[in-house]
């Protein structure tokens, strides 16, 4: 701009009024526009976000005629459909065709079918949780829904029974005996009051599933809606809960049931079975109407159950009912903590539910807060952020990196007051003829000089820059392996919500507002010492102003620092909350509308978010609080500048007059901006002190050993052998499994059965070292698993969970993730897994996306992904945790069969409630109170006549 001005006309000088002038204006004009381009990148930002949000909140939503809902009437029918066609999206294909359903009012009505059939989204249409395409639902009175798979939510016993509805008492106790939970409660810590964790963490999968029950129980609803709640409890658990609950002579007994099962000795108590294959009803009537018709059901039930033999187990199981009440603590021992698979003792007396004494309301009220508890709250340190989390941050960028970015900021800096001071100078040069000399020379050092500050100011961004993102990914790599290489217990006390926090929130903060905030800070900084270095050059006695000002700065900044990072800590806390919720919410989304409690919980995601903003607003405050204090100091900086001026009028050149002036205007702004800086800094190094939390949590051993000298094809005979092995959840609480002394032979096959609580995957979290060993030790081949590596270990061995794992992507990539395996080889395994037609059929094929959790896919055909995975790696030992439970008879039998020829040369261990599918194994082995009860093959265990003998009688199996 000067250069333009003195080379338009020679007569153009410059002198310290034209000079100063437009330095105080351009100086003005300085901060807004280095603001500009961050303001443009946050309208771009906010503009995708309002784009994608626009796109989310216009996205179809269910429709509430898909079900049309009316008043209970006395009589008629509760669910009807007539003609429906249903998909679960509007353009997909068709999920059920042709249903027509009519359910009188208070029928039980049986809901049969292979894996993949329709059975669930069945009851989802008659949710409104499907498109309906076609034909009309009606369904009168109030729902109740037992998922498939539980959803439980992070609270006490009670709470995720009541629901939000109010205590009944001898309602409640009722509920709770019907639902098989009162010896739970008996022995639980804190009874009903002991916390679950998220997802029901610390709950076995038949708990879940009781806890999930007695909430639907509870609602006193019209319609129930039970998807297979009695798959993932043991036959015995199963038939009290259909005696008590379900069946004729249950608490629901006058309602309206749907159930979903896969269990053949129910179907007899039914008014009405309807037979599912391929999304249509192929058969509909009572037992005995579709017996007689000798259709494929009939057939299906002569293959796989004796119709006298399963009668006869009815029978038996009303007149043990009538008996004695089902003495639930003889067969059924508890856990004492529900974060533990053990068994406590229970007296094997004939106990009656009925006749024990309820936890008492004054009772309730003296159990220590603490007691039951389980989740940790994010908690929020106080005080300034400490000087090792600082160093934390620098170490990871390195010090050369650093040293450079000073010495560039240095450099800048210094360029810029040479810039400025050679500026001053020009002014004070004298005019010879209307011109000034050496014009052009002038000129020249003129430019370079801000060329050589533009190419510094370049510099010192690209450094910041490169040292945020080297700093943001070696911290973030950092939280990543902390929580990865955490134990499980580990999970069971942190909610997700604290997760999601510090992974999204709290690296964001790390990845931008970090760096932003030192890039501001160190600039403004260095500007705010090139002013007090001009005005001190012009004006010597201002130090005697400047530096009590000094003080009165630094306590201003102090006072805001500590006040604001303590508000950004509460602010951060009172977030996870919101995630946890949210998270939980969208889990149980069909729950929650099932149940119409879709205000409740929208009321409670206000609250937390209220509760938030409390945190938030007075950030605000504390700011302007700061910006009015700024102010203050910065005007005495330029009034004291003035008249020091002034008085000096008759010493001072006007060039350093107008330097010291035009710069101390601008000193309001430079400390504003430096104790903005400075706060985002510290108020986001919190973020990397909430990142650090993780670091001093347990972890796992290491995952591989140095120097080990594993073989490369061990296990080579996979024997396994315990040794006085005892295994506890955490330190504290009592031995899950005590005493363990097995040993398991070559290409053994063995099964493990045993109540509810006894043990049973705790076996296998031991093999998996998932739980270290508390006392004894572990041999496969004569190895000591505690002396390996946990990945050489783990990726030797094969587990099919009870709870089907499946990750967001393609099927290809759930079945072999790290591309080992040829396209024939993971079809040859998905034909074993009886699931080759199904994925032939897909659009995609091996290429079909996954939803998240694999929620596109039913829970059996999940169980069997899992199955054509351990199929492809094919390791010699695998352990099987009730991997079939919630997979249809007929599929079962064809699964046990691929088992036994595909694994013939291998060790199997499986944890079974269906004790049919370990008759014909080696050994068998009745896990009971963590210990080992009985050990034999299934012919001397019945022939002993002992626990597993009853075991099979309740199964209706000898």
């Amino acid at each position: 701009m000067f250069g333009v001005y003195v080379m338009l006309d020679d007569r153009n000088v410059l002198d310290a009024q034209k000079v100063f002038v437009s330095m105080a204006l351009i100086n003005i004009l300085k901060t807004p526009l280095s603001q500009l381009p961050f303001a443009i990148s946050t309208t771009m930002q906010a503009l995708v976000s309002l784009r994608r949000l626009g796109k989310y909140l216009c996205s179809e939503e269910l429709r509430v005629d898909n079900v049309s809902k009316a008043p209970l009437s006395p009589e008629g029918e509760d669910v009807m459909i007539e003609n429906g066609t249903f998909s679960w999206s509007p353009e997909g294909p068709p999920c059920l065709k042709r249903i027509n359903i009519r359910v009188p009012r208070g029928s039980l009505v049986a809901v049969v079918g292979h894996v993949g059939s329709g059975k669930s989204s069945l009851l989802s249409a008659m949710l409104g949780e499907t498109e309906k395409r076609t034909g009309q639902v009606t369904v009168k009175g109030a729902v109740a829904y037992v998922p498939q798979q539980a959803w439980i939510q992070n609270a006490t016993v009670q709470d995720n029974i009541l629901f939000g509805r109010d205590r009944l008492k001898t309602w409640y106790q009722r509920v709770l005996d019907a639902c098989a939970l009162l010896p739970d409660l008996d022995i639980l810590p804190a009874g009903d009051a002991t916390e679950i964790g998220e997802k029901g963490l610390n709950l076995s999968g038949g708990q879940k599933q009781r806890v999930s029950l007695a909430r639907a129980v509870y609602r006193k609803a019209d319609v129930y809606l039970l998807d297979d709640p009695l798959s993932a409890v043991d036959a015995h658990v199963g038939q009290h809960i259909f005696d008590r609950v379900i069946g004729p002579k249950g608490v629901l007994r006058d309602k309206t049931r749907i159930l979903v099962t896969h269990g053949m000795s129910f179907l007899p108590q039914a008014d009405l079975i309807l037979v599912l294959a391929d999304g249509e009803i192929t058969e509909s009537g009572s037992y005995q109407e579709l017996l007689s018709r000798h259709g494929a059901f009939a057939d299906f039930i002569h293959t796989f159950a004796s119709t006298e033999r399963k009668e006869s187990v009815i029978q038996r199981a009303g007149s043990r009912r009538s008996n004695a009440r089902l003495s639930m603590v003889d067969f059924m021992p508890f856990s004492r903590d529900l974060s533990q698979e053990q068994l406590i003792g229970g007296d094997t007396t004939n106990t009656n539910l009925q006749n024990m004494e309820p936890v008492s309301e004054t009772d309730q009220d003296q159990i220590p807060e603490d007691l039951g508890k389980l989740t940790e709250v994010d908690k929020a340190r106080t005080g300034r952020v400490r000087l090792e989390l600082y160093k934390k941050y620098f170490k990871t960028i390195g010090l050369a990196i650093i040293i450079l970015i000073v010495f560039l900021y240095a450099f800048q800096q210094g360029a810029s007051l040479t810039y400025n001071y050679w500026l001053s100078m020009w002014a004070d040069d004298p005019v010879v003829n209307g011109t000034q000399i050496d014009r052009d020379l002038k000129l020249s050092v003129f430019g370079a000089l801000g060329f050589i500050q533009g190419i510094a100011i370049f510099g010192t961004t690209v450094a910041i820059s490169i040292c945020g993102i080297i700093a943001s990914r070696q911290l973030h790599m950092d939280l990543l392996v902390n929580v990865l290489r955490s134990p499980m217990s580990f999970f069971e006390c942190t909610p997700s919500g604290n997760l999601l926090n510090r992974f999204a929130k709290e690296i964001d903060a790390i990845d931008c507002m970090v760096p932003e905030g030192l890039k501001m800070m160190l600039s403004y900084v260095f500007k705010l010492l090139e002013v007090c270095i001009i005005v001190l050059m012009a004006t010597p006695f201002a130090a005697v102003i400047i530096l009590p000002l000094a003080f009165l700065y630094a306590f201003v900044q102090s006072f805001y620092v500590a006040t604001s990072c303590q508000l950004r800590r509460l602010e951060a806390v009172s977030r996870s909350p919101i995630y946890t919720h949210f998270s939980e919410t969208v889990q149980g989304a069909s729950v929650i509308r099932a149940f119409g409690e879709q205000p409740r919980f929208i009321l409670q995601a206000n609250r937390r978010v209220d509760f938030n903003q409390t945190s938030y607003f007075p950030r605000f405050v504390a700011t302007r609080w700061l910006a009015v204090n700024l102010e203050f100091v910065g005007n005495v900086v330029v009034l004291a500048a003035a008249i020091l001026s002034v008085m000096g009028r008759s010493t001072l050149s006007p060039g350093i007059v107008g330097l010291a002036v035009s710069h101390s205007l601008q000193v309001t702004g430079i400390l504003s901006w430096i104790v903005r800086s400075w706060t985002d800094v510290e108020n986001n190094i919190v973020s990397v002190e909430r990142v650090n939390e993780y670091d001093d949590t347990p972890k796992e051993a290491s995952w591989s050993t140095e120097g080990s000298s594993l073989p490369a094809a061990w296990p080579q005979s996979a024997t396994i052998e315990f040794q006085d092995y005892g295994l506890q959840y955490r330190k504290g609480l009592e031995l899950a499994l005590k005493d363990i002394t097995l040993h398991i032979n070559q290409k053994e096959k063995v099964g493990i059965v045993g109540r509810t609580g006894a043990g049973k995957s705790s076996l296998a979290l031991g093999i998996f070292r998932i739980l270290e060993a508390a006392k004894g030790k572990i041999l496969v081949d004569g190895v000591n698993i505690a002396d390996i590596g946990l990945h050489d270990l783990r990726s030797r061995i094969t587990i099919i969970p009870q709870d089907p794992v499946l990750f967001s992507g393609s099927l290809r990539m759930n079945l072999d993730p790290f591309d080992t395996y040829t396209d024939e080889e993971i079809w040859s395994s998905l034909e074993l897994a009886h699931l080759k037609t199904f994925v032939s059929n897909l659009p995609d094929k091996l290429n079909y996306e996954c939803s998240e959790g694999g929620e596109n896919l039913s829970l059996g055909q999940r169980q069997l992904v899992c199955l054509a995975r351990a199929l492809l790696r094919k390791t010699k030992v695998l352990v099987l945790d009730e991997a079939t439970a919630a997979v249809d008879l007929e599929t079962d039998t064809l699964i046990q069969s691929t088992i036994r020829t595909q694994f013939e040369h291998c060790t199997v261990l499986t944890i079974a409630h269906r004790l049919n599918t370990i008759m014909d194994y080696t050994r068998v082995i009745v896990m009971d109170r963590g210990h080992i009860s009985e050990m034999d093959s299934p012919a001397n265990l019945i022939s002993q006549r002992g626990q597993f003998y009853r075991m099979c009688l309740e199964a209706g199996l000898v």
